[in-house]
């Protein structure tokens, strides 16, 4: 893959343990058409910088910036609760937008606020709550709920947090013909005794499990809340040992709004990426 201005700098940042390449194109570096390759290429673990996603802060006419914002496996994702926060750092500290920030995102603007590492974001409102389903695996039946909190989200609740095979049964659920044709990302919840919530995320787009996934949390503490489980704010342990909050209006029914995530938004190093960064020998 040949890109005709490199090198690009950018910034690797993680919220929470899920990582991401965030690059300022507000003038722009290559086509919109190869930025799904791209992305691929350079999210690769090894072989290049490695993340569960890129995202290219972009210029706005309805608010301080919009992102493109790419999995790790290219495919473009409609919201990303982490990503939102390392963007928002990221574009404060690059004098992009102030610390109380909007930005677009494919599921609507996003509101931040930035206060030093931390940074908390009012969410898009979530939707398509469906409680008490049943889907039908290989060689068993696994009871789930779902809700889309600016990307699809089915929620398991299970007891034996650590002992199975998140991968495979993630993956048989992520694929299942109940959530096709865009699939879900599948997050796996253990309430915890002293309160809050543990959960781990299988990931649509990175297709493996990531050490945390903010749209995910959101899920899990809102469908713990409907069901009666959880109270707002709820506070998420995720796989990587981070924590985030959220905090959520809930009305009567199944619908919840003004929903903020909050957790730490951290840089880990800065970068050019040059054309070896891309090559697939």
């Amino acid at each position: 893959m040949k890109i005709v201005q490199m090198p690009i700098p950018f910034v690797k940042m993680s919220g929470t343990g899920n990582d991401f390449i965030l690059i300022d194109h507000r003038k722009p570096r290559l086509a919109r058409e190869m930025m799904p390759e791209f992305a691929r290429l350079v999210c690769r673990r090894r072989f290049s910088v490695g993340a569960d996603g890129l995202i290219f802060i972009e210029p706005s006419e309805a608010a301080d910036f919009q992102w493109a914002f790419f999995n790790a496996d290219g495919s473009e994702a409609e919201m990303c609760g982490n990503g939102a926060r390392c963007a928002a750092r990221f574009a404060y500290m690059h004098g992009i937008a102030p610390a109380h920030m909007r930005f677009e995102t494919i599921a609507g603007i996003i509101e931040a606020n930035v206060a030093d590492v931390n940074v908390s974001i009012l969410m898009t409102e979530p939707k398509d709550f469906r409680l008490n389903r049943t889907v039908r695996l290989q060689d068993r039946t696994v009871a789930l709920h779902s809700v889309d909190t600016g990307v699809p989200h089915a929620v398991v609740f299970v007891e034996d947090y650590d002992g199975f095979d998140l991968t495979e049964t993630g993956r048989s659920i992520r694929f299942h013909a109940d959530f096709m044709p865009a699939g879900t990302n599948v997050n796996f919840v253990r309430p915890l005794k002293e309160g809050g919530l543990q959960v781990r995320t299988y990931e649509r787009g990175v297709e493996n499990e990531t050490l945390a996934c903010g749209t995910g949390a959101a899920a899990a503490a809102l469908i713990a809340a409907v069901l009666g489980h959880a109270a707002s704010p709820v506070d998420i342990v995720t796989s990587g040992g981070g924590r985030l909050s959220i905090s959520f209006d809930l009305h009567q029914g199944k619908a919840a709004a003004n929903v903020f995530l909050k957790g730490p938004a951290h840089i880990i190093y800065t970068g050019e990426l040059n054309e070896d960064a891309l090559h697939e020998d």
